[in-house]
């Protein structure tokens, strides 16, 4: 090996060429392990399962797995105890890196309350809005004859009557009696195709065209921490029926995308076969109108034809 170099010095461009690929070697090892060190390339940690668990105890379980715990949203279910873990992602039983960040969400101590905006006098659609705005529902719609139809008459909370000068509060998600009014011959209204939206979605639909949300029933395995992913499949009455303003509507939800997508499918079907046929009532009910009319207005043309013709008579003899 000696000899080897010392025939390489005889030749200093080959011999410096040598040292810059032994360097380049050297260099590429040392931060290949550096890497794999920083890295701590093959090292794993199972991840816990945090749900049911106190944030607080959650926080030290994931210090002794050497995994990070943030907390990135809260729910209030009073059925759990405020601070504790919902839900996780990575999920409990998935393998990371050490260090990795793993994402909660916890049950909050109590449900954020929000002032109930004053929205009588308002047509329904800006109520609904300025309603959905702050963070409120409309718990039911209820009619009374009016002049104009769709206007806010009066508005109710809990129980108690919301004012211009109230400063009433409501926990989020709260719902509001709004009475309504209607004038004569518009009363009815055709019902919107909401399958195939999510809740918060459809409701706001009916709630636009004065129909009240009825029973809201979820598929197995539906809870408050996945209700958000579900997607209506079913709907009665069905799409463009015409309805009495206040009826409800009846909702179907699932987490079945497959499901959702076959039912929107026969529900577009339907509603344009409904809307069809409701269109060729209406224009029955036009026409008969119309020749009604018509018979009259010819009846009215011919008793004063014959008055006339009675009064001539009269003034000749």
């Amino acid at each position: 090996m000696e000899n080897y170099w010392k025939r390489l010095k005889a030749h200093p461009v080959a011999y410096n060429l040598t040292l810059i690929v032994l360097t380049m070697l050297a260099l590429a090892l040392v931060a290949h392990f550096a890497m794999q060190a920083g890295t701590r390339h093959g090292a794993r940690r199972t991840v816990p399962d945090f749900a049911g668990i106190p944030l607080d105890e959650a926080q030290r379980l994931a210090r002794s797995h050497d995994l990070e715990l943030q907390v990135n949203d809260s729910l209030f279910v009073p059925a759990y105890e405020g601070g504790i873990v919902l839900d996780q992602l990575p999920a409990g039983g998935v393998e990371v890196k050490p260090g990795r960040t793993v994402y909660v969400t916890i049950n909050s101590f109590r449900q954020k309350s929000v002032p109930v905006p004053y929205v009588a006098g308002r047509s329904l659609r800006q109520a609904k809005n300025m309603l959905e705005i702050a963070g409120l529902e409309i718990e039911e719609l209820i009619y009374r004859p009016d002049m104009a139809t769709n206007y806010v008459l009066e508005e109710y909370c809990d129980g108690r009557p919301v004012l211009e000068t109230s400063r009433i509060e409501a926990e989020i998600g709260s719902g509001v009696t709004l009475y309504v009014g209607v004038a004569e011959g518009s009363g009815t209204t055709p019902v919107p195709m909401v399958t195939g939206y999510g809740l918060r979605q459809a409701k706001s639909r009916l709630w636009e065209l004065g129909i009240n949300v009825g029973r809201v029933t979820f598929d197995e395995g539906i809870n408050l921490l996945n209700q958000k992913q579900t997607r209506v499949y079913r709907q009665s009455p069905s799409a463009e029926q015409s309805i009495a303003l206040g009826q409800r509507v009846d909702l179907w939800l699932t987490l079945d995308t497959k499901k959702v997508s076959e039912q929107r499918a026969a529900a577009e079907k339907e509603a344009a076969r409904t809307a069809r046929e409701r269109a060729e009532r209406e224009q029955n009910v036009a026409d008969s109108l119309a020749l009604l009319r018509f018979e009259q207005a010819t009846g009215s043309a011919a008793e004063e034809t014959s008055s006339a013709e009675d009064g001539d008579e009269g003034f000749f003899d």
